[in-house]
């Protein structure tokens, strides 16, 4: 990522007809900080230049978030369902992953590969419950999660679900992201 410039991120500003004042509203800055950034005072922390930066794009209308790219509703299973009966669906609905869910809370992630590995030292592998064999380490956002946020935890995670409210709305893999690049 290129960083703006302090004259880029004052051009945009004005170009997008927007105040100190209303930029370092939508920010969730001070306007003194925008004014000492735009003048070359201050070098802003990237998390902060990242929300001047994500309200900038969201004026122009070209900010996408999580709820952009997830696929709702989610297909998931409970924990107590079959390896068997997950990896059934999984085919049927031609997912090489599904979220393991109870009571619309995601507890972790079940793939395919977990799948395979666990079927080389265990031959019983379907008949065991989902849980037994899931990954426990997810990433969960809220679904006004800009995409530069998902993109880095897809990083480490398979997918990354979008949670609202303690209930999983959608999820989000590398794929999501590669149809909006490409």
């Amino acid at each position: 990522m290129e960083l703006p410039t302090s004259e880029d991120l004052r051009e945009r500003r004005e170009e997008l007809e927007l105040t100190q004042s209303k930029l370092a509203e939508m920010a969730d800055v001070s306007q003194p900080l925008i004014a000492r950034i735009e003048g070359g005072d201050v070098d802003p922390r990237l998390s902060t230049l990242r929300r001047i930066v994500n309200a900038l794009e969201e004026t122009e209308g070209g900010l996408l978030r999580a709820r952009d790219l997830m696929h709702s509703p989610v297909v998931s299973v409970a924990p107590d369902q079959s390896v068997h009966e997950t990896t059934g669906l999984m085919d049927e609905h031609g997912y090489s992953q599904v979220p393991v869910v109870r009571d619309g809370t995601p507890l972790g992630l079940i793939t395919t590969s977990a799948v395979r590995e666990r079927s080389d030292t265990e031959a019983s592998v379907g008949d065991l419950p989902v849980v037994e064999v899931m990954h426990e380490a997810i990433t969960t956002v809220e679904p006004d999660t800009p995409l530069d946020t998902v993109d880095a935890a897809l990083d480490h995670n398979d997918a990354v679900l979008a949670v609202e409210d303690g209930e999983t709305t959608g999820i989000i893999t590398e794929a999501d992201i590669a149809r909006h690049v490409s």
